[in-house]
């Protein structure tokens, strides 16, 4: 397909912006609403608890985070409220001065007791609160805040991830410390920040809406007067698209989702392409027999050709690589070689079949049927319908049931599941927070699987504190093959990124992430073209 519009991609460690120079040199354009499609609904306003694109891409406007990544540079990491910051000799200090005169939208000052407040919450929650990267903090012994602007961390080990995936996580949200302690759940159906943008409602089914935070920290921003995040199924948000009623859709389109809008709105749009630090997986309830049998479980993963669903489902959704807890192309992904050496990651899948179907003799359970739970949006729903197509050709009988995103979410952290097609999506490209979905469920936040393996673990462990980066990839790789060879969680395909947004929309930065870069702080419209 030839594409007349200005495109995006992001490569390696830095972004790319071709044809972008004249856009980058035109006046910035202040005022107006921006005004974007989400396709489902939020289950909790909350950052800490919540793990899907539906709460971030509506909220992130409203908070600020101690670090962020940089606009235009991923994965160079800056200061959002951190004025700057110092690690010690032996990386067991992390000390941070806060920006002076930073606002809550009720008019407060933010100082350290909220910064404290706010990683407290999520490395030690309360009863009643739930905290979706825990796990991610356990390196960390303590928190202190020695003075307003002053904020250390210090740790119990060394931890390779930290910055990354704990102080510029988009989803490390800094709440009020006094509303916490009125209310440890205030954000829960609350929202109240220092980020650009004040709530102002949300309407369920109908749109979320944000006005300009006049005394936002950062000096003349934002550039627009507000947002609009409208609801909108998948149909529809291609119908909003062409007719301009919505001038974005952050998370990503399918390729021929993308070429319709290309071919009807022209240089009216921008096609922006990534890899994507999001994959699809299934995960297995363990507390449920037969499923508690590694057999059965392994069985389920090596029926299902990943390698003719790459090439298939890629034609028809965002649905791309094979690969393993890690995205392909990435600093520590397996190779292809390794890759096919797992169980279920096999080329010949005629073979795979055949292992299957013997697995499921020996463990009796050769008749087996299950209710496959899953969600009702895009790409989950083709995830489904391929895996059951698989299945069926093992012999086994599957129902499927999809779910509303919050129901979903339900019943995952409830149990109330056979097997279900999960999710992963990551902000960084570190192992430590890429494994993290495949640990056992008591150390894993984001695990759905009930499994317990302390080998797991101890490999997950080991790597995170490895410094040496040839020993830390050997454990990485010991790690996802024990995780492909148990099978409590295993991955189906990795994704890929194509975002489209008008051509009005000016600032925004593509990442391998669609939960990063989602403040719009930066983004301007420029005039709509007559």
């Amino acid at each position: 397909m030839q594409i007349s519009v200005m495109v995006c991609r992001w490569v390696a460690t830095a972004m790319v912006l071709l044809g972008s120079a004249g856009a980058l040199s035109q006046e910035i354009q202040r005022g107006g609403t921006l005004s974007y499609g989400i396709v489902a609904e939020p289950p909790s306003y909350d950052c800490h608890a919540m793990q899907t694109f539906a709460v971030i891409q509506r909220v992130a406007p409203h908070y600020s985070t101690l670090l962020k990544y940089e606009p235009h540079n991923y994965p160079k990491v800056v200061g959002d409220l951190a004025e700057s910051w110092s690690t010690s000799p032996d990386a067991m200090t992390y000390t941070f001065v806060l920006r002076p005169n930073i606002k809550f939208h009720d008019g407060t000052v933010l100082t350290s007791e909220d910064v404290k407040a706010s990683y407290e919450r999520i490395m030690s929650p309360s009863n009643g609160v739930v905290s979706a990267r825990r796990d991610l903090f356990e390196t960390v012994a303590s928190v202190e805040a020695p003075d307003p602007r002053t904020i250390i961390f210090k740790m119990k080990q060394v931890d390779s991830s930290i910055v990354e995936s704990g102080f510029a996580s988009p989803w490390n949200c800094i709440y009020s410390a006094a509303k916490l302690k009125l209310d440890p759940n205030f954000p829960t159906r609350n929202v109240m920040g220092t980020g650009p943008f004040k709530f102002v409602e949300h309407v369920a089914g109908s749109h979320w809406v944000g006005a300009k935070f006049d005394d936002y920290f950062i000096k003349d921003k934002p550039y627009l007067d507000g947002f609009r995040a409208i609801t909108l199924g998948n149909s529809a948000m291609l119908n909003a698209m062409e007719g301009e009623h919505i001038l974005a859709e952050f998370r990503g389109f399918a390729p021929p989702e993308r070429d319709r809008l290309v071919r009807t709105m022209g240089d009216k749009v921008k096609v922006y392409e990534s890899d994507w630090l999001f994959h699809m997986l299934m995960s297995v309830n363990t507390k449920k027999k037969p499923f508690d049998d590694e057999r059965v479980r392994r069985a389920l993963s090596l029926a299902i050709d990943r390698w003719g669903a790459s090439t298939a489902l890629r034609k028809v959704s965002s649905l791309g690589p094979v690969g393993g807890a890690l995205m392909p192309g990435g600093n520590w992904a397996a190779t292809e070689a390794e890759v096919v050496q797992w169980p279920g990651f096999g080329k010949n899948i005629e073979a795979n079949r055949a292992e299957a179907r013997r697995l499921l003799k020996e463990a009796g359970a050769e008749n087996l049927t299950f209710t496959l739970s899953n969600r009702n949006i895009a790409p989950f729903v083709t995830v489904g319908i391929y895996m059951i197509d698989q299945w069926r050709q093992i012999g086994v009988k599957v129902q499927h049931k999809q779910h509303e995103t919050a129901g979903w979410f339900a019943a995952r952290s409830s149990g109330d599941f056979d097997i279900m097609v999960d999710s992963f999506v990551d902000v960084s490209t570190d192992p430590t927070t890429g494994l993290s979905k495949y640990l056992s469920a008591e150390r894993g936040s984001q695990v759905a699987t009930f499994a317990v393996d302390p080998t797991l673990d101890a490999l997950f462990e080991q790597q995170s504190v490895e410094l040496d980066p040839v020993k830390r990839r050997q454990l990485v790789r010991e790690f996802e093959m024990r995780a492909m060879t148990k099978a409590y969680a295993v991955p189906f395909l990795h994704m890929s990124r194509n975002v489209v947004l008008s051509s009005r929309v000016q600032g925004w930065t593509i990442s391998p992430s669609q939960m990063i870069y989602q403040d719009l702080g930066d983004l301007w419209l420029s005039p709509a073209k007559k």
